[in-house]
């Protein structure tokens, strides 16, 4: 597996590598939603927290350890996702990090951004593309489920948010030689929404 961090664009989205050009934008995206950060997410991009969150972010894409991308539709960023855990030996890797602009959530920008970034990676030979969801976060499970994603269990007291909440988190996947069936599917599911 050989991932490159290149532009992915489709009719809905654009997912640009995450640079310097997007930061006020994704400033203004992860403010748009303030209790979010608090409920459901291990770390926040909220107010003073963007600028180490977004630090962080930076090195370790300087590091090699991840790929973001800012999501861009209609000229302005909405959001981010992220490759993580690239492991090229076993040819697997997680998609997370994801945070959309509320206004966008449930339309056709997730599943969008979802298509390319699988596409993406089985393209360059990914073997597993995994989800790490947290357990309480109901929609995102349902929007990985609604992806294609199959549900392989439940970590318990995996990790320790920011706010010191202990969150399970559920581990979604979908294979190499499932993602021709889910591919399809996304397509009709895209197809419909572009009518």
């Amino acid at each position: 597996m050989k991932l490159e961090h290149q532009v992915l664009e489709n009719r809905f989205v654009r997912l640009e590598p995450m640079a310097d050009g997007h930061r006020e934008g994704l400033r203004a995206a992860t403010n748009a939603d303030q209790r979010i950060w608090t409920e459901l997410y291990p770390f926040s991009w909220a107010n003073e927290h963007f600028e180490p969150t977004w630090d962080k972010l930076m090195a370790d894409q300087a590091a090699g350890n991840t790929q973001p991308y800012a999501v861009v539709a209609g000229g302005e960023v909405v959001g981010l996702t992220t490759f993580y855990a690239i492991d090229p030996p076993n040819s697997v890797l997680e998609v997370g990090g994801t945070y959309y602009r509320p206004e966008v959530r449930g339309g056709a920008v997730n599943p969008a951004a979802k298509r390319l970034m699988m596409a993406h990676a089985f393209d360059c030979g990914a073997r597993r593309v995994v989800y790490r969801v947290d357990a309480l976060n109901a929609r995102s499970r349902a929007a990985v489920i609604k992806l294609g994603a199959v549900q392989e269990g439940i970590l318990r007291a995996d990790r320790l948010t920011w706010t010191g909440r202990i969150r399970d988190t559920v581990i979604f996947s979908i294979l190499a030689d499932e993602w021709p069936a889910v591919r399809e599917r996304l397509d009709a599911r895209l197809a419909a929404l572009a009518s």
